[in-house]
């Protein structure tokens, strides 16, 4: 009856205890207070000297402890218990999920003896220790240690375990609550560096505020960035917390070198608590060789998935890192990367914002932007000087009272220049000093700001309308001034060879043939300047008749043939027998065509053919002249129809780049069309049509 009376009592006492401990813990819910007082608890109620309790995450690695050896707290003491949950008696009951008594921890090999337990010291001991269990999940390890052997018993044991197991949910809890709380503070310490870092685009400025956040955040001795230089493969350090004689800006670092290299290497992001422990650590790599490093934190630069850089903390202020250090650091990183990437391409978009005001502002040209209805946006040094017209007179004005815009040259509508073409013309300058300028105008469409914008460029020609106006002078003059002794040699021709007997010398009149051939020659030049000049003066053809086509091609034979013959050349004619006649001015088609076919012998190399023909082609006749030269320049295919315009070619034939310009004029005049195109088996061909005579009314 006695024996149940007290076994009554000490059940009372046990959940008066169990209730008493269950309001304790239901009170607090930071994770070190509540392990502090379920050890204080257990403690006090088996009468323990002192103990340890390990809390475990998911994976079963400790996260937290408390060691109390008396009345004394230890803190820090997760990592010193790593090695007891690794291979003592804690981690044997957290792999069984089982209470364990120990009567004497000198005769049990699953006690792990530190230097404490050396018999000359405190000797053997007595240890209980239980598993914190919730939803079959051990959470924790709590263990209770006496210094007298065999002071522990199974009551005790008992009720180590009903304390582990109200104690569990509680623990749990709190480790949750712990771990929402670090996770709050990484995205705190996250967020505020995001706020403070993507505040500004100047580079130095970014680097600098990201080593405050990091320096604020992580509270260590030493904060500095490195940047990857992709060319060279190395690590250049951008930016450190210590500036002045032990400033580390500029150093650089191999990859895969120290620390920050193997970072920058892998892409992977580390904490070294104890460089001297850590292969990585390189003492000939120390970038601060001022201060002794003791534990070092770094972690990569990301931009778009690609490492830039790494980050690198030195020496926390506590002593070590906290566990959500690598964390905060990371997330700091990839923010980091992302800023420095955004202020890099700012710095080359200021950059080449400042190249293109230098090369706008310094141009030699007069160059205006406006908008697409062409009023005036801004205007370069050169235009205020060429104008005579302030800057700020400039704007706001269309681009249309300083010179005339050749409507014809946009097809009508200047929107066409979307296609980011650029359209040129000749027009005239107008200055404010009343002086007019002859001038060639570039437009082409531009993006300023994410803006379409018109780019004018405005270039000065008055020398080459004056080498114009020279050239011009000189051939009326040339050709005045041949007319007269010209038409005395061809006279005099005609006259020596009427006088010649039928039996004279084979050599007299080959040369006079030739003398007559090279005056029928320069006739047609000096005909042809004459065309030339009433073309461009806009003077209407005049002697138009229906001509035969054959007739036009074989007279162009005949008159090149010779030329041909003297290089040993064969001209092949392609002509149909149902030809239909053209209505043109025929001396005029004839040099034409004598000059494609010319200019085909100039430029074919001796013992060649060379082909001429016509065939029709609806309402018109297209010939044609094909050579075996080396062909024409893509760039230079409508640039040859030019006045003056010459191929420059080593060795090549020279002229005054006058012959295809004639025969532009002269085609367009007759309402035909010419151009050249480049044959697969080398060579130039030149075609140009003509309407036939039933088309035109004379």
């Amino acid at each position: 009856m006695e024996s149940k009376i007290r076994a009554n009592e000490s059940t009372r006492e046990t959940l008066e205890l169990l209730y008493h401990i269950s309001r304790e813990l239901a009170s607090a819910l930071d994770l070190r207070t509540v392990l502090q007082r379920v050890l204080f608890l257990s403690m006090r109620n088996v009468g323990a000297i002192s103990g340890s309790l390990v809390v475990m995450d998911d994976n079963g690695e400790p996260v937290e402890s408390a060691i109390i050896v008396g009345a004394q707290v230890h803190n820090q003491t997760t990592r010193q218990l790593r090695a007891t949950v690794e291979h003592g008696l804690a981690g044997w009951v957290k792999q069984r999920g089982e209470a364990v008594l120990v009567p004497d921890t000198s005769q049990d090999d699953r006690w792990l003896r530190r230097p404490d337990d050396a018999e000359n010291r405190t000797g053997p001991k007595s240890a209980v220790s239980a598993p914190l269990t919730v939803r079959d999940q051990v959470v924790g390890v709590i263990t209770l240690v006496h210094p007298n052997p065999g002071f522990f018993n199974d009551d005790h044991l008992a009720l180590v375990q009903a304390i582990a197991d109200q104690a569990g949910i509680a623990v749990l809890n709190a480790r949750l609550y712990a771990e929402s709380q670090r996770q709050a503070h990484v995205m705190t310490a996250v967020a505020e560096s995001s706020a403070v870092i993507t505040a500004s685009l100047r580079l130095e400025e970014v680097l600098q505020r990201i080593l405050e956040q990091i320096s604020q955040a992580l509270q260590v001795q030493v904060v500095s960035l490195a940047l990857i230089d992709a060319g060279k493969s190395e690590l250049v350090y951008r930016a450190s917390t210590i500036t002045g004689e032990h400033s580390v800006l500029g150093l650089r670092l191999q990859m895969g070198e120290g620390v920050a290299g193997w970072v920058a290497q892998t892409g992977r992001g580390l904490i070294v608590p104890d460089v001297s422990k850590d292969a990585r650590y390189s003492p000939e790599v120390n970038r601060f060789r001022w201060i002794e490093i003791r534990a070092i934190a770094c972690a990569p630069l990301r931009s778009q998935g690609k490492v830039i850089g790494v980050l690198e903390a030195v020496n926390p202020r506590e002593g070590s890192f906290d566990p959500d250090a690598l964390l905060v650091l990371t997330g700091i990183g990839s923010l980091a990367g992302t800023a420095i990437r955004h202020a890099q391409l700012f710095e080359q978009l200021q950059s080449a914002h400042q190249r293109y005001h230098e090369l706008f502002e310094d141009s030699i040209d007069p160059i205006f932007l406006t908008d697409l209805k062409g009023r005036i946006l801004e205007a370069n040094r050169q235009a205020v000087l060429t104008t005579q017209t302030s800057r700020q007179s400039l704007r706001d004005i269309p681009i249309s009272q300083l010179h005339e815009i050749k409507r014809a040259a946009f097809q009508g509508e200047l929107n066409n220049l979307s296609t980011g073409e650029t359209v040129s013309y000749e027009s005239t300058l107008y200055a404010e000093n009343g002086l007019e300028v002859p001038v060639q105008v570039y437009v082409r469409q531009v993006e300023i700001d994410a803006l379409p914008q018109l780019q004018w460029i405005i270039r000065d020609i008055t020398e080459r309308k004056n080498l114009d106006t020279l050239r011009e002078d000189l051939i009326n003059m040339i050709y005045h001034d041949l007319r007269a002794p010209l038409g005395n040699v061809v006279s005099s021709l005609d006259v020596l060879d009427s006088m010649l007997p039928d039996d004279a010398d084979d050599t007299l009149r080959s040369l006079l043939d030739i003398a007559g051939r090279s005056t029928e020659r320069i006739q047609r030049l000096t005909s042809s300047l004459l065309d030339m000049s009433r073309l461009e003066a806009g003077q209407p053809i005049g002697n138009r008749a229906p001509t035969p086509s054959r007739q036009l091609v074989k007279d162009a034979v005949e008159i090149i043939a010779p030329i041909a013959t003297n290089k040993n050349q064969r001209i092949v004619e392609s002509l149909p027998d149902d030809l239909p006649e053209v209505l043109v001015e025929a001396d005029m088609i004839r040099r034409v065509l004598s000059n494609l076919l010319e200019n085909a012998v100039k430029f074919s190399p001796p013992g060649g053919d060379l082909s001429i023909g016509a065939r029709r082609e609806g309402a018109s006749v297209l010939y044609w002249v094909q050579d075996t030269g080396p062909g024409i320049p893509e760039t230079e295919k409508e640039r040859i129809f030019d006045k003056y315009t010459r191929l420059h070619a080593v060795d090549g034939p020279k002229g005054l780049g006058l012959g295809l310009a004639y025969c532009r004029l002269a085609v367009e005049a007759h309402g035909g069309k010419i151009w050249v195109e480049n044959r697969p088996d080398a060579g130039a061909r030149f075609n140009l049509t003509l309407p036939t005579a039933g088309n035109i009314t004379p």
